[in-house]
């Protein structure tokens, strides 16, 4: 008789169809542009550089000062040392997709003629590490840390504003269940932005070059919408399409809810079901059923005219919704790792927790057009001879 009632009806219908959709996931969102004839659409054609190569250095490392002390003072975090590569068998890495075709850089360590040798491999992310980190360094509720992560991500097409070489402030908070609820995120995500609302005021009074009349200040204050939302006011579009849609009319957003699939069936982009929770029933202000206690923040960036990615932020996992994600995922195998019976011993403390990017930060507080103008890495000859044709200057 429950089901009969329409909100709980509606409910019903998504959780039978979950499994159907999670449990072969494609990868429609595959990270970058996609090919190179549309990356040259992508970059600017009069495109002059604010800060030259030296003063791009010295601004990258105050902003990035900045942003860590900040980030401590707001959260109540402390810096920590992060693994640049962990056990394979720990089951501690970041997979980064839920069908194996983003797989870390493993290698074979001989150590004392293979008789105690160990397989590594090079982190995609420290997400799940961090977790660990919390119980590690004895954090209690409302204590947190805040890692200067480096990471390779070797599947990703290299555009303007993805590398396969990753730097993020990666950072942790200790939580109550008291504290797992949207109001909480959304606090959490208020101060995030007013820490990037600052470092871009004092990115401009450091470096007044910065100043420039065609890329205005980011707006004082994020909008919040659900997934849903976004679906809503552009059905039929491909999420990543929605987004820099609604980004025009407000520049900086925050979406909910990653991971649970939409009315149409599918999720706004695909999460992994071992960290984030995307699974948990939440209610939009008129009360609609909603999903999902996770998101991403985004910005509308003025130098390359596109949806500009610049941090995730969610709620973690607890033992309930851990074993249903990884049972609506197929992903029941996760269980045997380490870390994942941690979880479900709740031998973990509940967090939440993000990843900030440090490079995407840095290029748009510094007015820049192309990743490869604040970090170093690798980029292919049509990438690099796309930008030298338009004044960007690559370092390599």
């Amino acid at each position: 008789m429950a089901v009969s009632h329409p909100k709980r009806a509606r409910r019903a219908t998504r959780k039978q169809d979950v499994a159907k959709n999670q449990a072969q996931p494609t990868d429609p969102e595959r990270p970058g542009v996609g090919d190179y004839a549309e990356v040259e659409k992508v970059l600017p054609t009069d495109y002059r550089a604010l800060l030259d190569r030296r003063e791009t250095q010295l601004a990258v490392f105050a902003v990035k000062s900045y942003v860590e002390e900040q980030l401590c003072k707001e959260l109540n975090l402390m810096m920590v040392t992060v693994p640049l590569i962990v056990d394979a068998e720990s089951g501690v890495n970041d997979p980064r997709d839920r069908n194996g075709s983003r797989t870390p850089i493993q290698f074979h360590i001989t150590n004392d003629h293979d008789r105690h040798s160990v397989d590594a491999q090079v982190v995609q992310a420290a997400t799940k590490w961090k977790r660990m980190a919390l119980k590690q360094f004895g954090m209690a509720p409302g204590q947190g840390l805040c890692t200067d992560m480096r990471a390779v991500r070797k599947d990703y097409f290299l555009d303007h504003d993805h590398s396969c070489y990753v730097d993020q402030w990666d950072w942790e908070l200790a939580i109550t269940e008291d504290e797992r609820h949207l109001g909480f995120l959304t606090a959490t995500v208020r101060k995030i932005w007013k820490i990037i609302k600052g470092a871009e005021q004092f990115a401009l009074e450091h470096f007044p070059k910065l100043r420039d009349s065609r890329y205005p200040d980011l707006p004082d204050e994020v909008t919040f919408l659900h997934a849903e939302d976004v679906l809503d006011m552009f059905p039929g579009r491909p999420s990543r399409l929605r987004e820099a849609l609604v980004l025009q009319k407000y520049p900086a957003l925050f979406v909910f809810g990653i991971g649970w699939p939409l009315r149409d069936g599918y999720p706004h982009e695909w999460r992994a079901a071992d960290y984030d929770d995307w699974a948990t029933e939440t209610e939009s202000p008129d009360g609609r059923p909603m999903h999902g206690l996770n998101g991403d923040l985004l910005v509308w960036n003025s130098v390359t005219q596109r949806r500009h990615g610049l941090a995730s932020v969610g709620i973690r996992v607890n033992a309930e919704t851990l074993e249903q994600q990884l049972t609506l995922s197929n992903q029941l195998q996760l269980l045997k790792t380490s870390y994942h019976r941690a979880i479900m011993e709740n031998a973990l403390p509940l967090s939440i927790g993000g990843g900030i990017g440090q490079g995407r930060t840095q290029m748009l507080l510094l007015r820049k057009a192309h990743l490869g103008e604040v970090t170093v890495s690798v980029w292919p000859k049509v990438l690099k001879d796309m930008c030298a044709a338009r004044n960007i200057v690559v370092l390599e």
